[in-house]
């Protein structure tokens, strides 16, 4: 399922939710123990977990950019800076698994907020498939297909 694009108080938000059948601890160490985070994002690294820690952001040429964590709560919510933006998991309970919400405040639409959406979404069908014990053919095949429908899901806002 696509993300959705709500506006609230002139500020807009990616909203991404999910049910995962696998625990709250599971997927949680997916988001914080560094060596599963490098399975599915492999730029980021948890530097300091607690409420104002750091996570950096490998920019794959010798430099980082630090990220200020913005809200924790072991277990259910992990907020840190996202280049302007903020990008924000929170997960509870759900049936047998795990409702999974993923929301990253978006203060402009450009090319960029298209390729960051598609990646959010592979990124979180890895996570599924880690976990599930499944692999994907290609990231960048599907990357490919959900960046197509996520450029019509923001053309009304690129305008």
């Amino acid at each position: 399922m696509l993300a959705t694009i709500q506006k609230e108080n002139e500020i807009y938000t990616a909203y991404y939710e999910r049910h995962i059948c696998h625990s709250v601890e599971n997927v949680w160490s997916m988001l914080t123990d560094n060596e599963k985070l490098q399975q599915w994002f492999t730029e980021l690294q948890v530097v300091d977990l607690r409420n104002d820690g750091l996570i950096k952001f490998d920019m794959k040429d010798g430099t980082f950019i630090d990220m200020k964590i913005l809200d924790f709560e072991p277990m259910k919510v992990l907020a840190f800076e996202w280049g302007k933006e903020v990008a924000r998991f929170e997960l509870s309970p759900y049936l047998e698994g795990c409702r999974f919400v993923f929301i990253e405040t978006l203060s402009s639409f450009t090319e960029h907020t298209i390729k960051d959406l598609a990646g959010w979404h592979v990124c979180f069908n890895v996570i599924e498939a880690i976990l599930d014990g499944r692999t994907i053919e290609s990231r960048n095949d599907s990357w490919k297909s959900w960046y197509v429908k996520y450029e019509e899901l923001l053309e009304p806002f690129m305008k």
